[in-house]
């Protein structure tokens, strides 16, 4: 079985190359920092799309540091990138009194019904029973996608007719999962951004719903995140984080994005964690996040040792 660190290695690949190969060379051999250096790295940072907020904190540190190699200056930035990762870091929940309820939101395109479907996955893998509930009833193909994923990893669906209420929804699959005495409810949610005043509302009236059902539920609500998006992603973040309280993101398709270092900026920009990543196709490459993993596999260190 591949490791986390080859994953996520092989998932940073064009970040790391955007990164890491211009970092060689901008510091003078046994020199110090110029003005003129910190202005290139400067420009590396945003554009490996780390944000000017965590650009900003990252040049603060290496000034600190008074570096005066490209190694050094690898290490000072893989040291501060591991603490901003760290902070307030956090695992996925489990519930002490099944069901385990998760609300997952995001934007159409951004991966969710493909994530939601690698995580119903994963607890079917521990043998947990697991109900989807689609409340995405506006999108034609929504529900029947839910459902072809749904008989390809033995879980059962809560859906209704095309043009009904999410939240009605909602509720009859949290009162299918007690009363079947599901493990975990996912509940898959719309993500039309271009009415987006009408979704904003229904996300909240769905959360209200499972809520006012039990008030430790949900006790997960994952934003689902396109790693490709870069910066773009953050405005989505801010949107969704105003109308829901977010527990954690999802960083989807982060196997194919030159745009990797927008993970530092979500989490430091929004407080919210990072909880999973999607480091592939297949139905197992959703992954933990583990920061001292991707800050290696974002600067090109470290070694997979889990065969």
């Amino acid at each position: 079985m591949v490791g986390i660190w080859s994953r996520l290695s092989a998932g940073l690949a064009k970040t790391r190359s955007a990164l890491t190969e211009k970092l060689q060379g901008i510091v003078p051999l046994g020199g110090k920092l110029k003005e003129e250096t910190l202005e290139e790295l400067e420009e590396i940072l945003l554009g490996a799309d780390v944000g000017v907020t965590v650009t900003e904190d990252l040049l603060d540190a290496v000034r600190r540091e008074r570096v005066n190699s490209a190694e050094g200056l690898k290490a000072a930035l893989a040291r501060r990138l591991g603490e901003i990762l760290a902070e307030g870091h956090a695992e996925l929940a489990a519930s002490q009194e099944p069901p385990l309820v998760i609300l997952v939101v995001g934007v159409n395109g951004a991966g969710k019904t493909t994530s939601i479907a690698k995580l119903a996955a994963r607890y079917r893998r521990e043998g947990k029973k697991v109900i989807l509930a689609a409340c995405d009833t506006f999108r034609a193909a929504a529900a029947e996608q839910l459902e072809v994923w749904a008989k390809r990893i033995g879980a059962d669906v809560v859906r209704h007719q095309e043009g009904s209420d999410p939240a009605a929804v909602a509720y009859d699959a949290l009162q299918a999962a007690l009363a079947r005495r599901a493990d975990v409810l996912i509940v898959d949610t719309a993500g039309r951004l271009q009415t987006k005043k009408n979704l904003m509302a229904e996300l909240n009236k769905i959360y209200r719903v499972l809520n006012r059902t039990r008030s430790d539920l949900p006790q997960e609500v994952l934003l689902v995140l396109d790693a490709t998006s870069g910066q773009n992603a953050l405005s989505q973040a801010r949107l969704f984080k105003e109308t829901v309280p977010l527990t954690g993101v999802v960083l989807a398709k982060l196997d194919g994005t030159a745009k990797g270092g927008m993970a530092v900026a979500v989490q430091r920009d929004l407080g919210v964690p990072i909880k999973l990543v999607g480091v592939g196709e297949g139905l197992e490459d959703l992954e933990d996040f583990d920061p001292h993993a991707f800050v290696a596999a974002l600067l090109g260190e470290g070694r997979d040792e889990q065969a």
